[in-house]
């Protein structure tokens, strides 16, 4: 590190601070944390999630605690009150911090907990989206996209502002997190990333209006003792004009809510409906 200014030696001015600890700011520090967390926790019970090295679990007999990490941000649930407590407070010996109480809201992502049911949504998200493109008093559209409508990077139509739309169709893209009704219009004008036009500026404003009609739409678990998973998936058949290519999408669901979803183009052409079908499953 360069000497910090006023108190530089002025016999050596030349010369370089060794670091003897990680230090804010620097491109290692996220690392050098993210390190000394892990370790913290896997001595302490944890084990990394199988399909996500941020997920943590912990099981002391028949109760179980999970923490998700998000670099500093840590939230913790389990099915003991006095296990989270304990995780929480061996924690606090190790680490600065400030216990914010019940999760309400996380990375741009709104939490009510009820005694019978959760509702997650992005709300506030999409307001501040709405607000960004000048439509938080447009007129609000039932659905997400026109029936049958059918866009082409060829279309004959004048050329929009590319960042523009990247940003739209990027701040689109988040907002799925929670609202699945939009993921096929989403992926579908995700497709003209590269020189889109006016006829796809518009259909992503008509987004927007579904968004305005729908801003308070979200996803909810309701308490169920039925606790299983439920799968579906689905496929259209050519449907993309450019390249004949087919859609895919499926949606998870485990006891009450969906948890899992995406809505996608299939990498090769289809040359039947079933085989479009059987590439989905």
């Amino acid at each position: 590190m360069a000497q910090p200014e006023g108190f530089v030696d002025e016999h050596q001015p030349h010369k370089v601070c060794r670091l003897i600890k990680s230090l804010y700011g620097l491109k290692q520090a996220p690392r050098a944390w993210y390190i000394k967390i892990d370790d913290h926790l896997l001595q302490h019970g944890f084990t990394h999630s199988p399909s996500d090295t941020n997920l943590y679990i912990k099981k002391v007999g028949t109760k179980i605690v999970i923490l998700v990490l998000y670099v500093d941000d840590l939230v913790i649930t389990g099915s003991s009150n006095n296990l989270v407590d304990d995780v929480k407070n061996d924690l606090k010996k190790s680490f600065d911090m400030t216990d914010l109480g019940l999760l309400h809201y996380c990375l741009g992502l709104e939490i009510w907990q009820k005694k019978n049911h959760i509702f997650v949504s992005q709300m506030k998200y999409a307001k501040t989206l709405l607000e960004k493109y000048g439509m938080s008093d447009c007129k609000p559209m039932s659905t997400p996209m026109e029936k049958g409508l059918q866009l082409s990077r060829f279309q004959d139509s004048p050329q929009v502002d590319g960042t523009h739309y990247r940003q739209l169709v990027g701040s689109l893209i988040y907002l799925t997190y929670t609202r699945l009704d939009l993921c096929f219009a989403v992926s579908y004008l995700a497709r003209f990333m590269q020189e889109p036009k006016k006829c796809h500026w518009i259909t992503a404003k008509h987004v927007l209006r579904y968004v305005r009609g729908t801003v308070d739409f979200g996803l909810e678990y309701q308490k169920n003792t039925q606790f299983f998973l439920q799968g579906n998936t689905d496929s259209d058949y050519a449907g993309s004009v450019d390249d004949r290519k087919s859609t895919s999408g499926y949606v998870f669901h485990l006891g009450s809510g969906p948890i899992s979803w995406i809505s996608k183009k299939q990498t090769v052409v289809a040359l039947s409906s079933t085989e479009a079908e059987y590439r989905t499953a």
